[in-house]
């Protein structure tokens, strides 16, 4: 399934790289962590950002940033997983919240990047000029949310290795 999942990523990444900051990942990778929890979908963050960069739309510093960022916001939908998914089934409107909120710290953490580059005297400028962008990426995960949350949720439901959602988020002991 994890396969499945990265390959819809990163065709969705590479098919949607003409409109800026729109793409899939962010609402997949969300869900992921709701439904397989936070281990599943940080390989999934990791996955999508090298292998759509590495392939087809550039690798760079960006790219540890990106897969950092994808990577906790499965660890919030890991760490929401309960009320995001109710009874085998995805709350809608609390789930579109969260990926609203998940576009805007993702892109302000890549932004980040640019600290290797330029002085930090630069990042509230490169901020500013990229907000516009940053709401394109709202927008989209809004729209993600409504087109593909229910669907691909009743499928992860039933391909789920593990009736619990806990038993993925448990601390080993040291």
């Amino acid at each position: 399934m994890l396969f499945l999942l990265a390959i819809f990523g990163v065709s969705g990444r590479i098919l949607l790289d003409p409109i800026p900051n729109v793409q899939p990942v962010t609402v997949l990778v969300l869900l992921t962590g709701a439904y397989y929890g936070a281990p599943r979908a940080i390989a999934l963050a990791a996955i999508v950002a090298l292998a759509s960069n590495l392939m087809f739309l550039g690798h760079g510093p960006w790219t540890l940033f990106q897969a950092i960022g994808w990577g906790g916001i499965g660890l919030v939908g890991a760490r929401w997983a309960n009320r995001i998914v109710v009874e085998g089934s995805v709350r809608i409107g609390l789930l579109t919240v969260i990926a609203a909120a998940s576009g805007l710290a993702f892109n302000w953490f890549v932004s980040l990047s640019i600290l290797l580059d330029v002085g930090p005297s630069m990042l509230i400028p490169y901020l500013l000029n990229g907000l516009v962008f940053d709401l394109y990426h709202v927008a989209g995960n809004v729209m993600f949310v409504a087109w593909m949350a229910s669907p691909l949720g009743e499928m992860m439901y039933r391909h789920r290795s593990s009736p619990s959602f806990e038993s993925v988020r448990e601390v080993a002991p040291n």
